[in-house]
């Protein structure tokens, strides 16, 4: 892993042959993911791929539609 801040990071995974990525201790740590979580994954062609913990997701989707 490659620090850039100590909120930041730049990280390279490799998609496995079931299509699976590890995600690194230090990422699941830095967003207390757990073991089992559900994650949201969001794609667009021209902006990239985002991974999120659904509650972030919800609570930002909520907040869009009030």
């Amino acid at each position: 892993m490659k620090d850039i801040q100590q909120d930041r990071f730049i990280i390279s995974v490799k998609v496995g042959p079931k299509g699976q990525i590890t995600i690194p201790k230090e990422v699941r740590e830095m967003f207390d993911i757990k073991e089992g979580e559900t994650l949201m994954v969001l794609g667009d062609k021209e902006r990239g791929i985002a991974i999120l913990k659904s509650d972030a997701f919800y609570a930002m989707a909520e907040e869009k539609f009030k």
